[in-house]
């Protein structure tokens, strides 16, 4: 069953109902059931010769050129089996091939058209030529609901016996901030331990028992204490290993759901994009978070 994005959902069972449908192009983040949507599709258009017509491939793992022009072309030029319109070609991560690769793509779409539709799955439409995109019927799938998440992993919950409350199951939506997919594991992982679906078991299983502690680093850094605020950013990098970007990333949602003025919002995430930016191209994690820190504890409020 997909979960939210009803207006896709309504479009895509038109095709259905159809047994027909144009080349597609499926945008949005992960865990939002975008390849669930093309796999439910392709199951009701081409019924039990499913097995037969339909192929899937990862786009990031095969993004060259050559892929393109053997895989991909070879399948989508062979002869259609009796009893289905189409074949049915599902390329996953298709934001990750190459603008030459994407090209060869584009002349294949348009050759074999009549033998084999194409469904693109990507979380950023801007990685995708215009041309592709121009050929294609384009789904933008949001975010889900915070609600959507916590109703459908209550549901599974109930269904496999699990013990649970509606704050653990929460706590599971905010970490993985609406990717189902994510949630889902979670879930399971606390099923094969045993466990109630509670916050505290949450954050053990995920590994985020830390998350008290970057509360306190923001405080104290903010109240100018700039040498207890490393202390304990010192504890969590060495003493509990929680890698400098999960800092960033985790002293990002605490900023943006905190109740500090804007301004001060407004300078500390100016401040967090830019080391981001840094550990990205390299930089020592530990030198970058001091000075995160220093610039906080400097912030005029």
């Amino acid at each position: 069953d997909l979960v939210g994005n009803d207006a896709v959902v309504l479009r895509l069972k038109q095709f259905a109902r159809q047994k027909n449908m144009p080349h597609c192009l499926f945008i949005g983040p992960a865990g939002v059931g975008k390849t669930t949507a093309a796999i439910c599709l392709s199951r009701d258009i081409l019924g039990e010769h499913f097995r037969e017509g339909y192929l899937e491939l990862n786009a990031s793992s095969d993004n060259r050129i050559d892929v393109v022009r053997t895989q991909i072309k070879d399948y989508a030029r062979t002869t259609t089996f009796s009893g289905i319109p189409f074949k049915i070609l599902v390329l996953d991560e298709a934001d990750n091939m190459t603008p030459e690769a994407q090209q060869a793509l584009r002349r294949t779409m348009e050759i074999y058209s009549n033998v084999c539709r194409f469904i693109l799955i990507a979380n950023y439409s801007n990685r995708i030529i215009e041309p592709i995109q121009s050929r294609c019927a384009v789904f933008r799938f949001t975010r889900l609901s915070k609600n959507d998440v916590v109703e459908r992993l209550r549901y599974i919950a109930e269904q496999e016996g699990l013990k649970y409350d509606r704050e653990g199951l929460e706590a599971i939506y905010d970490e993985h901030q609406g990717d189902l997919r994510m949630c889902i594991n979670t879930l399971q992982s606390l099923a094969v331990l045993n466990k109630k679906v509670d916050k505290q078991n949450v954050l053990e299983v995920l590994g985020s028992v830390y998350l008290a502690d970057i509360s306190q680093i923001i405080d104290l850094s903010l109240e100018g204490k700039f040498n207890d605020a490393r202390r304990k950013l010192q504890d969590v990098l060495y003493l509990k290993a929680i890698p400098p970007e999960d800092v960033v990333r985790q002293i990002y949602r605490e900023i943006v759901k905190s109740g500090l003025p804007d301004k001060v919002k407004v300078e500390v995430l100016g401040y967090l994009g830019e080391v981001e930016f840094r550990l990205v191209q390299g930089s020592d994690g530990e030198v970058q978070l001091d000075a995160l820190l220093a610039k906080m504890a400097s912030i005029k409020k």
